[in-house]
């Protein structure tokens, strides 16, 4: 039968404190296990995390053998009404790291509502102390808990998605430049220029794709699936090269050259701004360098063509 709260005396808040802080820890540990290899940043929060609920349960049971002994009375939470029923989620494998995320807020808002009720029901002065500061620092965790799992994020964003892509499209935008307007100024027409840079765009694409993907496995650099990465960039790199390829869809060549010296400047424009967004380059500095890169690579092609 379970127990309610306000008939719980101050020996058994303490024991349900101290075996609450041993499991809260364990499931701690288990989370930091099960995220290393994909989110160290956020493993490493929930290593942090255990070691503190350590020191909570070790400071409670300084307080429970000072005031009542050795003997602590086998009571847990599941014993008492009002506790929240866990689901086990630590033991699923792969293990999502939004549902750790959201079991470690639960579990601490839970912490910490406890420990306010329990201090308000104790008469002891050191007891009731101690109750209010580990509420306080089971607030902070849950803070953190958000803090740090959106930088963990964002940095697995920049390294599987941002980095693999960026290097992709300037590659495809830039190295795909000398070919098309080669192909372009030597034959004066738009129809060949297109299928020069269509096979350009989707060959770089293919070499991107793989050079990335064998780059590494991403097990030490923390940078993700090789197959994410190698996709991203192939697609990045097909996709910078087709965006100036298509003008030379329209049949009137000096249309077609000026759309698609338009839309080159675009394509720079956007590497700039990505590289000042999420590389945090300078965007006066990050445009000089993609634009006298693009620069030369078209000076290559239109010197070759016109030959």
């Amino acid at each position: 039968m379970l127990k309610k709260f306000k008939d719980l005396s101050e020996k058994e808040i303490l024991a349900i404190a101290i075996a609450a802080e041993e499991e809260d820890g364990r499931i701690y540990g288990e989370f930091a296990d099960a995220l290393r290899d994909e989110y160290p940043s956020t493993a490493d929060m929930f290593e942090e995390m255990r070691q503190e609920e350590v020191g909570h349960r070790d400071r409670l049971f300084a307080m429970f053998r000072q005031r009542f002994g050795d003997h602590i009375p086998l009571i847990r939470r599941e014993n008492v009404k009002g506790f929240l029923t866990r689901k086990p989620v630590w033991l699923v494998r792969p293990l999502g790291v939004k549902v750790a995320r959201k079991q470690a807020e639960m579990m601490e808002l839970e912490a910490t509502r406890f420990y306010a009720r329990a201090a308000s029901r104790t008469t002891d002065l050191s007891t009731r102390e101690l109750l209010n500061k580990l509420a306080d620092e089971e607030r902070k965790h849950t803070h953190a808990a958000g803090a740090i799992e959106e930088k963990s994020h964002r940095k697995l964003f920049l390294l599987q998605v941002v980095q693999p892509g960026l290097a992709g499209l300037m590659d495809g935008s830039v190295s795909t430049l000398a070919p098309i307007f080669a192909a372009a100024f030597a034959s004066h027409k738009s129809w060949e220029a297109f299928l020069v840079g269509l096979a350009a765009s989707i060959g770089a694409g293919i070499s991107m794709a793989f050079s990335e993907g064998l780059s590494d496995d991403g097990s030490l650099t923390g940078r993700g699936s090789p197959w994410l990465r190698g996709g991203v960039t192939g697609l990045m790199t097909t996709a910078g090269g087709i965006g100036h390829t298509l003008p030379f869809l329209i049949s009137d060549f000096r249309v077609a050259m000026l759309v698609a010296t338009i839309v080159v400047a675009v394509e720079l424009g956007v590497i700039s701004y990505i590289r000042h967004r999420y590389m945090d380059t300078p965007f006066l500095q990050a445009a000089f360098q993609v634009i006298v890169g693009g620069v030369l690579v078209f000076l290559t092609g239109w010197l070759i063509g016109s030959a």
